[in-house]
């Protein structure tokens, strides 16, 4: 017996209800380099969205007046994240996707942005089936004109 793979389709109304909502994002792979496209995409989000961003960075670096982590698991009790956005390598996403997952209740994590060309079929489906909203291989700045 063959199994299928469905492909991951995003709903339009979590992505409506995630640009429109300010909101704390966790920002993985942002870092100080503004030449990066996180850093202009969080800062975009900050600015125009209302949005407050924690970078998650190995070198945890400050970045727009906001402390920065190694990691989701390094972010202080009572903090509280209400979307993980991930530029990061397809290769190493699921690895962030499963301690989203792991951290969801600590941090009140309630969805995953995977950016634009980043995809992990797999990832998606275990954050899907632990009760988060996935969006992914799309960029807020992308998606937020489309409204």
């Amino acid at each position: 017996m063959n199994s299928i793979v469905t492909a991951h389709t995003n709903d339009p109304a979590v992505i409506r209800r995630l640009l429109t909502t300010p909101a704390t994002w966790a920002v993985v792979g942002l870092s100080t380099d503004p030449h990066r496209t996180a850093h202009g995409v969080a800062q975009w989000m900050t600015q125009a969205l209302g949005h407050r961003v924690i970078p998650v960075h190995p070198r945890a670096e400050e970045v727009f007046g906001e402390t920065g982590y190694r990691s989701l698991s390094d972010l202080p009790d009572g903090e509280r994240v209400a979307v993980v956005d991930c530029f990061v390598n397809s290769s190493r996403v699921g690895a962030v996707v499963d301690e989203a997952i792991a951290q969801r209740e600590r941090l009140g994590i309630g969805a995953l942005w995977l950016q634009l060309g980043v995809v992990d079929e797999s990832a998606a489906t275990r954050a899907e089936a632990a009760g988060l909203d996935v969006v992914m291989d799309t960029c807020p700045m992308i998606e937020f004109p489309r409204l």
